[in-house]
């Protein structure tokens, strides 16, 4: 469960910063997905938001690893991602700016998608009880 509970701790520390990006409205790859494509400020604040909300809601899952906590997370951030994988492909990014390149937008969602099977398997881990390498859990 030390994985389970290290990871969590990452995510929430990411979506922290992602928070604080959009806040301020510094455009950093990783942070904002769609990085180089015009947004207005109110939309910035509304993901920021929500994205602390994400920080604090993983925090609290690692914290506490309770069972329906960390499902709740997983499930949620499947639709979160689901989302974006749409978006991704649905969206003509070129037309909002000519200097967007939708690979990094899908890149960057890959990312988020490893992180959240990651996840998906230490909660497997922590509900059958089985050890992974190290001999802990």
């Amino acid at each position: 469960m030390k994985k389970l509970k290290f990871s969590l701790y990452c995510g929430a520390i990411y979506f922290f910063l992602m928070a604080i990006a959009h806040a301020l409205g510094v455009k950093i790859p990783g942070l904002f997905i769609y990085f180089n494509v015009p947004s207005y400020v109110y939309q910035d604040k509304i993901i920021s938001a929500l994205a602390f909300g994400w920080a604090v809601f993983l925090f609290t899952a690692a914290q506490n690893l309770q069972r329906d906590l960390v499902k709740a997370s997983i499930i949620s951030g499947g639709a979160a991602l689901s989302m974006l994988a749409y978006i991704n492909v649905s969206t003509d990014f070129v037309s909002l700016s000519t200097s967007a390149n939708p690979l990094w937008f899908h890149l960057e969602v890959a990312a988020l998608f490893v992180y959240w099977i990651w996840l998906l398997l230490c909660y497997f881990w922590m509900i059958t009880g089985k050890k992974t390498e190290g001999g802990g859990h």
